[in-house]
């Protein structure tokens, strides 16, 4: 099984081409041992040449309330007051470590989307 290093657009054009071919293999074969280290070098290379940025901490939280149906009060209890949760959505004031904790174990919000500088934070 003869593998190369993934180099340049062209070598991830052609591993994914291979990639397509092998996606019937079965697994412990040699085309599905294949499948799986051609996948962990595309991997490799997209995560270097296309990584995905988190989304915005306040934009986090908007998905979120829209995905569950929640309106502003319902951030109270992870926020603090209503004046609060609105400066916080409004982007005046900037989300601590305590409401970070509470929004991530409140609702699920993952701590990774809701931790970023402020410069990063402000639109």
């Amino acid at each position: 099984m003869e593998i190369k290093p993934i180099k340049s657009k062209r070598d991830y054009r052609d591993a994914l081409k291979e990639i397509e071919g092998l996606m019937r293999a079965k697994r412990n074969t040699p085309e599905g041992d294949r499948l799986d280290v051609l996948v962990a070098l595309v991997e490799a290379w997209e995560a270097k040449h296309y990584p995905l940025a988190l989304p915005d901490p306040i934009e986090a939280i908007k998905y979120h309330m829209e995905q569950k149906g929640l309106g502003p009060n319902d951030l109270i209890p992870f926020i603090g007051g209503r004046n609060r949760v609105y400066e916080v959505l409004a982007r005046k004031r900037p989300l601590t470590l305590k409401m970070i904790q509470r929004l991530h174990e409140g609702l699920g919000i993952p701590a990774e989307s809701l931790i970023k500088s402020g410069r990063q934070q402000a639109a």
